[in-house]
């Protein structure tokens, strides 16, 4: 049970394992367990739902139908423990009728800070168990109060063939890209050189967009040839996106630079999950100085299109981060989180100062760059590819249920 019907992020990671575990349980000979999904964890949108393929549709209707008796089903609850049964807001209950009745009930879910909160925690412990996707939530959900005994790491997969660089033509920017700051870089000011485009996403706190713009501006001017865009997501967040970054520049102690300021677009409108690749291919770099992640997916789709990237060195992002391929973020300090879910807990404070030297350097290091990138999408396909993932996923279950007959 997932927000299967939701869009957002668990919705995204619920599909990438069912479609993994669906493809899988098709070639193989003598499946021991069937497949099916219901919706839980948000509301539904009929947006999203229109916007699936044609195929993925059809195949969430077929795995809606399948039925099982309660003593012979595992019911994976994909969401955020205060969906769990007895939830917390208004949603269908997963497991529908609480604990007991199935063969077993797992909790699947990840957080972004340092800490699982004492009410999840204690949700946590009436599952027979939870599946997290990095060793970081292991040790962070076992610090909080965790049965040990319960945890255990389920990775996530990243479908490779359609994050494939050899596949896409790139997206020209310019059309989806609204300019909010700074002026268009000129072909005469670029002196026959391509413009370096940084890419990230989302305009909130925790994904550290005010680290970025800070390191962005303070780095580069107009006259550098580079550029920022910046792919926001209208679902659960603030749409004057634009605004909100000429405002952050107003507020700061920032002084213009004599060749103004760098470029920054703001890419806010909805973008189709076919366009992604496309958009990824367009940039030189993906920049995202997270204060915490629970896996990253826009990390993970940067990676597998052979884009070099710079994440902060913290939370999930180190189950897959290393020198080799990726530029990982240092932080600056660990700082207490405000406001918000997490109010309480600590999470990363990235280093301005860090990321700006590492922009700098990707803008002049070509090779390089394309070499860490090369060797990101070979560890992607190495450790996350859907079918190695519906393996290990696969033989979980199969272990669980030999355990009970």
């Amino acid at each position: 049970m997932a927000p299967f019907l939701s869009g957002g992020s668990y919705s995204s990671e619920a599909w990438s394992y069912v479609l993994s575990l669906h493809n899988h349980l098709r070639i193989k000979k003598s499946p021991k367990f069937k497949l099916g999904i219901e919706q839980h964890g948000d509301l539904e949108s009929i947006e999203f739902w229109e916007g699936l393929p044609v195929e993925i549709r059809n195949l969430a209707l077929e795995l809606h139908r399948t039925q099982c008796a309660p003593d012979r089903t595992i019911f994976v609850c994909h969401s955020e423990p205060g969906a769990w049964y007895p939830p917390l807001f208004q949603t269908r209950p997963c497991a529908p009728y609480g604990y007991g009745h199935y063969r077993y009930v797992i909790g699947r879910t990840m957080f972004e800070s340092d800490r699982v909160g004492l009410e999840h925690a204690r949700r946590c412990n009436r599952m027979d168990y939870v599946w997290v996707p990095t060793d970081f939530h292991v040790r962070t959900f076992v610090s909080s109060g965790v049965d040990p005994a319960k945890v255990v790491k389920i990775m996530q997969p990243i479908d490779v063939e359609f994050f494939n660089p050899e596949k896409y033509w790139l997206m020209d920017l310019s059309s989806p890209g609204d300019l909010v700051l700074g002026e268009r870089s000129k072909a005469q000011d670029l002196n026959g050189r391509k413009e370096f485009v940084f890419l990230s996403v989302k305009l909130e706190f925790r994904k550290g967009w005010d680290v970025l713009l800070s390191a962005y501006l303070r780095e580069f001017d107009g006259a550098d040839g580079v550029s920022l865009y910046l792919l926001t997501n209208p679902y659960h967040s603030d749409r004057n996106f634009g605004n909100k970054i000429v405002e952050f520049v107003d507020n700061s102690n920032m002084e213009k630079p004599r060749n103004g300021w760098a470029p920054i677009y703001v890419i806010g409108t909805h973008v189709l999950q076919s366009d992604l690749p496309r958009i990824y291919k367009a940039a030189d770099a993906f920049v995202l100085p997270s204060r915490g992640e629970g896996w990253g997916r826009p990390l993970v789709g940067a990676m597998s299109m052979s884009l070099p990237v710079i994440a902060t060195n913290w939370s999930g992002p180190t189950e897959y981060l290393t020198v080799e391929n990726a530029y990982p973020l240092p932080l600056e300090r660990m700082v207490e989180v405000v406001e918000g879910p997490f109010k309480g807990h600590l999470w990363a404070e990235p280093s301005v100062d860090e990321l700006r030297r590492l922009m700098k350097h990707l803008v002049s290091s070509p090779e390089e760059r394309k070499n860490r990138g090369r060797q990101a999408r070979r560890d992607m396909i190495r450790r996350f590819s859907p079918g190695i993932v519906a393996e290990i996923v696969s033989e979980e279950i199969e272990k669980l249920l030999e355990g009970r007959e």
